[in-house]
Order: structure tokens, then sequence, then C-alpha cells
């Protein structure tokens, strides 16, 4: 098939471009990105530097008529959210209504659009499935849910993915980026660690292979107008995580507490069987084969 990925360039993105060209795909990246993860940009793509949101992005799909547009281009930093919510919601919202008024157009056969865990808010029961409440504590939850309508809305057949926490090779550490990749640059370089709040908040790890593998299947079958969790439906603390990983890479300081983030949900394990009942798979790399994988 040929297909599109917005923000192909980037850690979850290149991933799955890596994935689509094994399995003898055609890909196009669409990604505004930075020197950081040109190194990460499959040379077998076609990498197009462009905003999703610029005009610009009609000349691709013009020239080209995609099979699949997989959506993964956002701002996805919470507290850059509450910082600058008008950024946010123009990269997570009017950028979504270029890509899916494009998909419309030039009869794109289906959408696949990165989510997030941020759209339910605190849970009101664990795990949380996909019929749970939306009620978000941040405008980046809230631009992510509205991302999420527009796709609805497009009229193009579409899936939904809600990703819990992804980790893995090629998440960067610098500023507000995943909480696996800022103790792993850390913990090599025997750094002090620093834990927002209590360190008691817990969050769903999934490696981001599986995530890649998830995608794929989503890609070749006939689930089409649906939403899906993607998860691996179990729970660890911070300050679990950070036992785990200092055992992994013999790391012996302490972690330095500090005051919680505004924004930031206190509990979040999703749910993961409707997606399981309907790819057929319920195999996930472990939280600890992953820490592994990561290090080696």
């Amino acid at each position: 098939m040929h297909i599109l990925v917005t923000g192909g360039a980037g850690f979850i993105g290149s991933h799955i471009v890596d994935y689509l060209i094994e399995n003898n795909h055609s890909v196009w990246i669409v990604d505004k990105t930075s020197s950081l993860n040109l190194d990460y940009t499959n040379s077998k793509a076609v990498y197009k530097n462009i905003d999703i949101s610029s005009d610009k992005l009609e000349e691709i799909f013009r020239e080209n008529h995609f099979d699949i547009c997989i959506h993964l281009a956002a701002q996805s930093s919470v507290a850059g959210s509450v910082k600058d919510p008008l950024n946010d919601a123009v990269v997570n919202i009017i950028g979504t209504i270029n890509v899916v008024q494009l998909c419309k157009k030039y009869n794109c056969k289906k959408i696949i659009a990165a989510s997030t865990a941020a759209v339910y808010g605190n849970p009101k029961y664990i795990p949380i499935d996909e019929n749970h409440s939306t009620d978000v504590l941040s405008p980046y939850g809230l631009s992510k849910l509205t991302m999420e309508k527009y796709v609805q809305l497009s009229g193009v057949p579409y899936v939904i993915c809600r990703f819990s926490n992804v980790y893995g090779k090629r998440q960067h550490s610098l500023g507000e980026t995943g909480v696996v990749s800022i103790f792993s640059e850390a913990m090599m370089n025997n750094k002090d660690i620093y834990i927002d709040g209590d360190g008691e908040q817990s969050r769903d790890f999934i490696y981001v292979k599986d995530i890649a593998r998830i995608i794929y299947q989503l890609l070749n079958n006939n689930v089409k107008d649906e939403i899906f969790n993607v998860s691996t439906n179990t729970s660890y603390t911070i300050n679990e995580l950070f036992r785990i990983m200092a055992k992994a890479y013999s790391y012996k300081k302490e972690p330095l507490y500090r005051v919680s983030r505004a924004g930031d949900i206190k509990i979040s394990q999703l749910d993961n069987r409707y997606l399981i009942q309907k790819i057929k798979s319920s195999k996930f790399i472990s939280l600890e084969d992953g820490i592994n994988r990561l290090k080696s």
C-alpha cells in the first residue's frame, strides 16, 4: 500500500515507518522536525519537512493519492500545553483538520490517528475501558479529544488509538518527555533523578515495538470506525519504575522528590481487552524486558 505517516520522523512514527517498510509498503513521511530526529528517518521512505497545518500538505496528497494515513504528528507535552495552549490547539486541532479534510478530498481508505490516555482524566474506575467518560485535565487532553471528534466527523473510515505511556529507543530525554527515557539518560550518566510529587502516580507503560506491531495489524484488517486503548493493561507507580530501572542500570542514588506537575493524571491503566479481541493477539513486551532492550 501507499501510506502517509504524519510525524513519521519522530520517536513512535519512525518505528512504525520501519515496520511498514520491512513489510514492503511504500511510505511517505510528513514531519516538521528538528535535526534530533533525522537519524531516525528510514532512507527508503520519502521524507518531506512540512507542517501539517500548511497549505503545502495538499501537494503531497494530490501527487500521491495515499491508501492509508497514519496521523501521529502532534504537540505532545502536557506542560507545554498549559504554557502555550494556543500552539497546542494549532498543532493538534487545526493540523488535524487539515489532514482529515485532505484524506477525504483525495479518497484515503482509512485514517489511523494517535490519541492518548489523557482524554480520560482521573479515572472513575480501573482499568479504564473505551466507554469511560472523558474529563480532561489539561489543554493537551482537550486538544487530543477534539482531534478525535474531527476524525470521527470526517467521513473517512478511521481507527483512533488511545496510547498509554510509550517508551523505547529513540525517545529523547530533553525537556518534558517520557519518564523512562529521562530516567535512562540520568542512570547511564549517574546523574540525579527527580520525581514529581510523591512518586505514587501510576502509569501503563507499553514498548514502542508493540505500538508499531499493533498499528500494522490495524492497518491490515477490516476494522474501521473504532476507538481502541493501546496498552498493556498493567500499571506501575513511578517509584516502582525507578526501582526496576535502578536494578537494571545498577544505579545507586536515591531519587529526589519535587512538586507535582499541573495537569498530571494520578492513576492511569488502560483496559486493552477490546483491542485484543479485534487483533487476536495478547502478547506484549514486559516492562522489565523493555528496559533491558532499551539499555542494550
